[in-house]
């Protein structure tokens, strides 16, 4: 049972993380949209509005929420789960956060690729092309440029991406997470799951993760990305409970962020977004579900450790 003055605390985090995460979502809409936002020279590139507030105000709206609510309720600084622990063998889940979900994303792709093989582009044609393009005599492996890729992704994506992934991972496993707790690690985790999906709603409706031309298209997508981060949040939420820290959540989520969309190297045709080959799709993530499927039936795997683990501050 959630304590009246958490589920208070709940409320007006939810609030906060919504209302500024969707006000934002509402300012790209009204701007263009993710298609026809304007655009700014940035050092010689050109970005565009929309992708600066949603790496910034939509993405660092759950940590901001964090801070706005500690600071209305009085409820201080108590219980970041910032600092790291390595001891009793919680570096493990640090070590996992940063492989497991490269390695599960492949697995997921190469189930995908198993159940649309006519999908699957053997000889890398897009990007060949792109390779090759302006000069008739390059020779170059697209293999080994998709080997080097991943090997990439693994390896640099989880520290790379940390300091976007930050502004979630700081609200929904380091805030709403713990305050859940009391229902039992398993509705915990599910339930941050669908409220995060919910979150992003807004952004995929104009088009984020899956386009706008799948079938049952702009409905079906806000569906697929609740499926989609309820099984990441109770890998996220595992690593969480167990490490009793935020940090290898934040690292699990820019490792997912860095390899989700390798699928579309090998891809050809016109795949349905929804189901793959990207992480996001309900086959192409089927890597990520059958693992969260483990963890959530795996006895114990989700029960804090002791009453100190991501413990209610009141």
């Amino acid at each position: 049972m959630i304590h009246k003055t958490d589920q208070k605390r709940i409320l007006i985090y939810l609030g906060w993380a919504f209302g500024i995460s969707w006000l934002t979502g509402l300012i790209i809409f009204l701007t263009g949209g993710l298609d026809k936002s304007p655009s700014f020279d940035i050092g010689g590139a050109q970005i565009s509005l929309a992708y600066i507030l949603l790496a910034t105000a939509y993405m660092y709206g759950p940590a901001l929420a964090n801070v706005l609510t500690r600071l209305l309720t009085h409820e201080g600084k108590q219980d970041l789960n910032l600092k790291p622990h390595f001891n009793a063998g919680k570096w493990k889940y640090f070590l996992l956060a940063w492989f497991l979900p490269g390695l599960l994303t492949i697995a997921g792709l190469v189930i995908y690729f198993l159940v649309f093989p006519d999908h699957f582009d053997p000889d890398l044609s897009m990007l060949t092309n792109q390779l090759n393009a302006g000069s008739s005599n390059l020779a170059i492996n697209p293999w080994l440029i998709v080997i080097l890729q991943a090997i990439q992704a693994i390896l640099f994506s989880p520290l790379l991406n940390a300091i976007p992934t930050f502004g979630e991972e700081f609200g929904w496993r380091g805030y709403l997470l713990p305050k859940l707790m009391p229902l039992g690690g398993q509705k915990a985790v599910l339930l941050t799951g669908l409220i995060w999906g919910v979150w992003h709603w807004p952004v995929i409706l104009m088009g984020y993760n899956y386009g706008s031309q799948y079938f049952g298209a702009p409905y079906l997508g806000p569906l697929a990305m609740v499926w989609f981060t309820l099984a990441l949040s109770v890998i996220f939420g595992w690593v969480t409970i167990k490490s009793k820290n935020v940090w290898p959540a934040v690292i699990a989520h820019s490792a997912v962020n860095g390899i989700a969309a390798l699928g579309l190297l090998f891809s050809k045709g016109n795949p349905s977004t929804l189901l793959g080959p990207t992480a996001v799709g309900l086959i192409g993530g089927s890597g990520l579900t059958i693992a969260a499927l483990i963890i959530l039936l795996a006895p114990g795997a989700l029960k804090a450790e002791n009453n100190s683990d991501l413990s209610i501050h009141r």
